[in-house]
């Protein structure tokens, strides 16, 4: 459950982590406001629930009135990632003469927290880590550790301080490992933190998502106004459609519908899709034995998102049978019909069964399927996912 950024800020401050002065706005006026009673020059932050404000335009400095009044009215009319932009960061402008990293995480292979630091902040720190690694420096503990002076002061001489800056990054770097075992984490990081040119250090940024399974044990939280929510932002329509219809579904950002069985399953079609080029533009879970209405009903999600250009289908019949889930895309193309090309396969129980539904329906209207190819045991599962990766780009 991902935390905006003023959320972030407030709570870190508990912690003895210093943040940059902003303040909230809720429309174009109160930031024009709120921004001319600070004074000129500020910087205005989209608060939205995704990455990429930056690149998005949602991160905007203004330095006269006109400026002020023109990227206040832009901001609220902008959208990222398709989640409208309904709040405002009014933030100070800091004179920067370095940024850095700073963050606790979870690794979930060995069981351990960790804390990650970089010397060079403001970038993604996924592809530092991958292009130089030797920037990267990653400390790990169990999870009743607590974090001390003296690990912080290794961090600190890590990125290269000295002096009082160790004093000053020393609580920081303890008060966010802190914060992260507080209140149940999954990720928290200042990035970018901030040495000013006259020498503080800031939290200028921050990122935190926590365990929402764990938010009834933080009543402070729910007085802020922080209940559960979107990992990553608002639900989308489709998601807020999949809900009403008990379908456990998420948007992805590739374009290849994917349709399967259980969830294992869905997340192995979703593996093959991006091992052999591809990217699903969600993941779905049909649940145990399915009826036909709720399995149109999944592939209407699917038929209906602009971002979807091709549909995989792949079904292994074990509870669920496959002559059903046959039945429930033959009801869809009666009822809805297909616009995009969609390619399948079933194996497993009642496979032979769901094969020749899809015939009979075929010889009664050849049309309908103009646009599907199908596929039975034979044919493995790997290359019905190249089928689905080469049917995109057929459509581009």
């Amino acid at each position: 459950m991902r935390l905006y950024e003023y959320e972030a800020k407030d709570l870190f401050s508990k912690f003895k982590i210093p943040i940059s002065s902003g303040k909230l706005a809720s429309t174009p006026d109160e930031t024009v406001r709120v921004a001319l009673e600070a004074g000129l020059p500020r910087v205005l932050k989209s608060q939205v629930l995704t990455g990429g404000r930056g690149k998005a335009g949602g991160i905007k400095i203004v330095k006269t009135e006109t400026e002020l009044r023109e990227a206040a009215a832009a901001l609220f009319k902008l959208s990222i990632k398709g989640y409208p932009v309904d709040k405002v960061l009014v933030d100070e402008v800091l004179n920067i003469a370095q940024e850095y990293y700073l963050g606790v995480t979870i690794d979930r292979a060995n069981y351990k927290l960790v804390v990650i630091a970089c010397a060079d902040g403001g970038v993604e720190i996924e592809e530092t880590a991958r292009t130089h690694p030797e920037k990267i420096l990653k400390l790990s503990y169990d999870v009743d550790e607590d974090f001390h002076s003296f690990d912080a002061i290794k961090v600190a001489k890590f990125l290269g301080f000295s002096g009082d800056q160790i004093k000053a990054f020393t609580p920081i770097a303890i008060g966010l490992y802190n914060f992260f075992k507080k209140y149940d984490a999954k990720l928290a990081e200042i990035n970018p933190l901030v040495r000013t040119a006259e020498g503080k250090l800031l939290a200028a940024d921050a990122r935190v998502s926590l365990d929402d399974d764990a938010l009834f044990r933080h009543a402070d939280l729910q007085s802020m106004g922080i209940e559960v929510r979107h990992e990553e932002g608002e639900m989308t329509p489709r998601e807020k459609q999949a809900q009403e219809w008990e379908i456990p579904y998420l948007d992805l950002d590739g374009d290849i519908g994917m349709f399967p069985g259980g969830a294992g399953f869905g997340i192995m079609g979703n593996d093959f899709i991006q091992y052999y080029g591809g990217k699903p533009a969600n993941f779905m879970d049909s649940g145990g034995g399915p009826t036909p209405e709720r399995l149109a009903k999944m592939l209407i999600l699917l038929d209906e998102n602009p971002q979807v250009k091709a549909i995989f289908g792949a079904r292994f019949g074990g509870i669920s049978r496959c002559d059903d889930f046959a039945k429930g895309v033959v009801m869809f193309l009666k009822d809805h019909g297909l616009s995009k090309p969609m390619v399948m396969r079933f194996t497993g129980n009642m496979w032979r069964e769901g094969m020749q539904i899809f015939e009979d329906a075929k010889k009664e209207n050849p049309k309908m399927f103009e646009k599907i190819e199908y596929h039975g045991i034979e044919t493995p599962i790997e290359e019905i996912a190249k089928r689905a990766v080469a049917l995109v780009k057929e459509v581009k």
